[in-house]
């Protein structure tokens, strides 16, 4: 993954509840470390391509360090008691997927012609997983590290191989949960989730995982930021940033604290020429609490389910922020409030200019769309507005965003069509924009030549990049509407009549 690095945090945040002798000492004996993390290492079975790049806290006895005889004779703490009680719950992760591969590519027409010359392809994937439920058999990875699996199977610490059962997943957070079946001769080691919403910059952390394959491996580093967002291609955001390496194999690893309680998912790394170039030292983790958020929602329902505000909105610039008597341009101003949704119920109007959400500063949409996705329904949401320039405090109960739109709803020449948001995988690979999810016969949709899963790209209407932005284009119906649409490999404009 190419990215230009975020800025560090300045290193003024003072390490967790430590005491100041014995974070001294943990200093000296951490500062050697390595780090931990990364996206999954994926093998084809002839090549090696270049890798890629609970709500509440669980009681757990303080973690105590005892002193392991150095050559001076002084002792030096050790985190090996720890590590000893985490290491058998953090599990090796292998998926396959058979692919059909031709050597005319993706063109239909030489597939349907030289059949022969299609051959079925193994993919082979490798990441890791964190048992969290010992009794059960549940285990919370990446939704990238089992994306597409025919199969999957886990490894665990003591060398048993078995195989695992999809229970759900959510890309836009890049959270999956699977289950293995419990052996009955050797029970399961579980981590208990710690409360990371009391993570701190400078707090040090331990990661666990199977970077490229090697056998299960332990780095340690410490927190560098808490809530960084605003990253690339990599769905909803709330991460927890170390300095840590991250290695290919180690995305869906354990972030754990120094008593031994997960407070994090490995999930990703930045080097700007991409992870294959190794470590500078930005590793991100997803925080235990969205993970345990998520898990819970899949556990119960089989899918996640999010809040929303129901308004549509644009960045302020400049212009914007004159108009509106600001003192910046920054923030996202609502264009559309939708009638019965949660902002129209806490009073917001068109104009309104949304600064902050429960103390969280938003500086434009894309913030704003960010907060949205972390967030469950009938969640309360305290928002910070902006009104003909002076400050107003508003209180809105989120209700569940919409998962798709009906073309009808947005103009008769879509009627028959249902458009919903692009999966993660296409957004992370930098595709923006909508998928039409279904296509119904005869319709005047199918007339124009839609399809189900065709990408629109572009429209006539304006620019978006995902499907709240598409709705806001039809404010004003077009007088001509034009598609911009991708299906398969190839773009083509559709004019819809």
């Amino acid at each position: 993954m190419s990215q230009t690095p975020p800025s560090r945090p300045a290193p003024d945040a003072r390490p967790g509840p430590l005491r100041p002798r014995r974070a001294l000492g943990l200093l000296a004996a951490l500062m050697a470390a390595a780090a931990f993390g990364g996206f999954a290492a994926t093998w084809l079975q002839q090549s090696v391509p270049p890798a890629r790049a609970n709500d509440g806290a669980v009681p757990v006895p303080a973690a105590s360090l005892p002193a392991v005889p150095a050559a001076s004779g002084t002792p030096l703490p050790s985190l090996a008691p720890m590590l000893k009680r985490v290491l058998p719950a953090v599990v090796s992760v292998h998926s396959k997927q058979r692919v059909r591969v031709s050597p005319f590519g993706n063109d239909p027409f030489f597939r349907r012609m030289f059949p022969e010359l299609t051959q079925e392809r193994i993919n082979q994937s490798l990441g890791s997983g964190v048992i969290v439920d010992a009794a059960n058999g549940y285990i919370l990875t990446n939704h990238h590290v089992i994306e597409g699996a025919d199969e999957v199977s886990v490894s665990l610490a003591d060398g048993r191989t078995l195989p695992a059962e999809f229970v759900g997943s959510d890309p836009d957070t890049d959270v999956a949960l699977m289950r293995i079946e419990v052996p009955k001769d050797a029970p399961l080691t579980a981590l208990p989730m710690a409360d990371s919403s009391k993570l701190q910059v400078g707090d040090f952390v331990v990661a666990v995982g199977n970077p490229f394959g090697i056998g299960q491996t332990v780095t340690s580093g410490i927190v560098s930021a808490v809530g960084r967002s605003g990253l690339q291609g990599l769905g909803y955001q709330n991460f927890i940033q170390t300095d840590a390496s991250i290695n290919p194999g180690n995305s869906g690893g354990a972030l754990v604290n120094l008593d031994g309680q997960l407070v994090g998912i490995n999930t990703a790394s930045f080097n700007p020429r991409g992870s294959a170039y190794g470590n500078i030292g930005l590793g991100f983790a997803i925080p235990s609490n969205l993970a345990g958020n998520v898990m819970r929602q899949l556990l119960a329902t089989g899918e996640v389910h999010r809040g929303s505000l129901g308004v549509d909105t644009q960045d302020v610039d400049a212009r914007i922020a004159q108009a509106l008597g600001l003192d910046e341009a920054r923030g996202a101003v609502v264009t559309r409030v939708y009638p019965g949704s949660a902002a129209a119920a806490a009073g917001l109007q068109v104009g309104d200019v949304i600064v902050a959400a429960n103390g969280q500063r938003i500086d434009d949409r894309d913030t704003l769309r960010n907060f949205e996705g972390l967030q469950t329904v009938g969640a309360q949401v305290v928002l910070d507005v902006r009104r003909d320039g002076k400050p107003l405090r508003l209180t809105a109960r989120l209700l569940e965003a919409p998962r798709a739109v009906q073309g009808q709803a947005l103009d008769p020449r879509l009627s028959g069509a249902t458009f919903a948001e692009l999966p993660a995988s296409l957004r992370r690979s930098g595709i923006d924009g909508v998928i039409v999810e279904r296509v119904e016969r005869g319709s005047r949709a199918e007339a124009n030549g839609l399809r189900a899963g065709d990408i629109v790209l572009a429209a006539t209407t304006g620019p978006f990049d995902d499907l709240a932005g598409f709705r806001l284009g039809f404010g004003e119906p077009p007088r001509q509407l034009v598609l911009r649409i991708r299906r398969g490999g190839a773009v083509a404009d559709l004019p819809m009549r």
